[in-house]
C-alpha cells in the first residue's frame, strides 16, 4: 500500500522490500551507470567524433541531435506511465533499447570505413537519445516508488559513487591502451564496447526490483491534453517555474562542454593516456563529490545543492580560460567540472520530485526532462556554430554568462521545496 508524504511524494506504509530495492538499485547504478558515463562523458565521443568528421560543427551537431531526440521522448513517455499500476516492464524494454544503440556504434567503428561510421554513429547516438529520454523518466518514476524521499539523495550518491569508482579505471584504461594502442584498428569502438557489456549486466539486475502496484490510478489521458494542462502546473507552482528556468540555463551552458576537450586538444598534444586522465580526472570527481552532494541534499535541501553546484562548475569554466595549457590544469579542470556537474544532477532530478502533486509526478519528469535535454541540444549546437564562427573563447565565455544566470534565477526566485509543503 502506498501513501502521500508531506513531501508530496509516495512512500510506501509498509515497505518490506526497501532494503532489496536499495541493494539492486546499487547494483544497476555501478554496472548500468560506468558504460553510460563513457558515452556521455565530455571527452571520449567529441573526441571520437572529430576524429571521424574533422569538424567541431559537426560534432555540436551529432551531440545535439542526441538530446533533441530525449527532448521528444521524455514528455510522451511521462504521459505513457502516469496511468501505469507497473512501469519495470516497460523500463527493462526500453533500457534494452537503448544499449543496443551503444553496440551499433561499436559495430559500425569496427568494421566500416570512416565515412560510413561517423553517419552510423550519428544516427544511433540520436536514436541513444531517444531512448535514453524514455529510460529516464520512467526510471525515475520508479524510483518515486521504491525509494523513500528522505533516503534518495544517499542512495543517488552512493549509486554514483560505485558507478563513479569502476568507470574511472575504465576509462583510464580506454585511452591508455584500447585508444592508444589502437587495439582491433578502433580503440574508441573497443571502449564503447566495455561500456555495452556494463551496461547489459547492469540491465539484467534490474530484473531483481520489487516494484509496488499503484491503485486507483488516473484514466489513461490523451497526450495534447497532458501538454495543455502544462501552463496550469506551471501556474500554480512558480518555484517549480523557476527551477526550470534556472536548470535549462544550466543546462544552456553544456553549450562548451564538448568542447573544452576539443579546445585541449588544439592547445596541446593529447594522446590516448591524456585523453584517459583527463577522463578518469572527471568521471573520479563525479565519484567523490556524490556522496557529499547526496549528503548535502538529504539534509539542508536540494535548492542549496542545486546553486552550489553550479558555482563550482562556473569556477572550472573560469580556469580553464586564465590556467596555463598544461595536463595537471586540465584535469583539475575535469575535476570542479565532474564535481559541479554531479551535483547539478543529483539536485536538479530530486527537485522535480519534490514539487508540486502527486498525480503530477510523472509529467512533472517527462516536461522537466524534455526542457532540460532540449537546453541540452540546443547548447552544443549553438556551440558548434560559435566556435566555427568567431573562437572557443567567446563560447566559454557565453556559457559562463549562462551560470551566472542560472545562480541568480535559483537564490532570487526558487524556495526549498521542503519549507513550501
Amino acid at each position: 500500500m502506498l501513501k502521500l508524504n508531506s513531501n508530496n511524494t509516495f512512500i510506501p506504509s509498509d515497505n518490506p522490500d526497501l532494503s532489496r530495492n536499495y541493494l539492486v538499485l546499487l547494483l544497476h547504478g555501478m554496472l548500468g551507470q560506468t558504460g553510460f558515463r563513457l558515452i556521455n562523458a565530455p571527452t571520449f565521443m567529441p573526441a571520437y567524433l572529430l576524429l571521424l568528421s574533422g569538424s567541431e560543427l559537426l560534432v555540436g551537431a551529432a551531440l545535439a541531435g542526441q538530446h533533441f531526440m530525449a527532448a521528444l521522448s521524455s514528455i510522451p513517455t511521462g504521459n505513457l506511465v502516469a496511468h501505469r499500476e507497473r512501469v519495470k516492464p516497460m523500463l527493462f524494454g526500453v533500457g534494452l533499447l537503448m544499449r543496443l544503440q551503444v553496440l551499433g556504434i561499436v559495430l559500425a567503428g569496427l568494421f566500416f570505413s570512416n565515412a560510413i561510421t561517423l553517419v552510423a554513429t550519428c544516427i544511433f547516438l540520436m536514436l541513444f537519445g531517444f531512448f535514453n529520454g524514455m529510460q529516464a523518466v520512467a526510471f525515475i518514476y520508479v524510483m518515486s516508488k521504491v525509494i523513500p524521499v528522505s533516503v534518495r539523495g544517499r542512495l543517488t550518491g552512493f549509486r554514483n559513487l560505485l558507478a563513479g569508482l569502476v568507470s574511472t579505471f575504465v576509462a583510464y584504461f580506454g585511452g591508455s591502451y584500447f585508444i592508444e594502442n589502437e587495439v582491433w584498428g578502433n580503440g574508441y569502438a573497443m571502449t564503447f564496447l566495455v561500456a555495452f557489456m556494463l551496461t547489459m549486466f547492469g540491465l539484467f539486475v534490474m530484473l531483481l526490483l520489487r516494484e509496488p502496484q499503484y491503485t486507483n490510478m488516473p484514466e489513461p489521458s490523451s497526450l495534447s491534453g497532458r501538454v495543455r494542462g502544462f501552463p496550469k502546473l506551471l501556474r500554480e507552482d512558480p518555484d517549480f517555474t523557476w527551477f526550470l528556468v534556472a536548470r535549462s540555463l544550466a543546462a544552456l551552458a553544456m553549450a562548451a562542454v564538448p568542447f573544452y576537450i576539443l579546445y585541449i586538444g588544439k592547445q596541446s598534444q593529447l594522446s590516448g593516456s591524456a585523453l584517459g586522465i583527463i577522463t578518469m580526472s572527471f568521471i573520479l570527481s563525479q565519484t567523490i563529490s556524490n556522496f557529499f552532494w547526496g549528503f548535502l541534499a538529504d539534509h539542508r535541501g536540494n535548492r542549496l545543492a542545486f546553486a552550489l553546484a553550479v558555482m563550482v562548475w562556473l569556477m572550472a569554466s573560469i580556469a580553464l580560460l586564465v590556467a596555463p595549457p598544461q595536463l595537471w590544469v586540465f584535469c583539475i579542470v575535469y575535476t570542479g567540472l565532474g564535481c559541479g556537474l554531479a551535483g547539478f544532477q543529483i539536485a536538479g532530478q530530486n527537485l522535480v520530485l519534490e514539487y508540486g502533486k502527486k498525480e503530477d509526478i510523472a509529467m512533472r519528469i517527462g516536461l522537466a526532462n524534455s526542457l532540460n535535454s532540449f537546453a541540452f541540444a540546443l547548447g552544443p549546437l549553438l556551440g558548434g556554430i560559435l566556435v566555427t564562427l568567431t573562437s572557443y573563447t567567446t563560447l566559454f565565455i557565453l556559457s559562463i554568462g549562462f551560470k551566472l544566470c542560472a545562480l541568480l534565477a535559483t537564490w532570487l526566485f526558487v524556495r526549498e521545496p521542503r519549507h513550501t509543503h
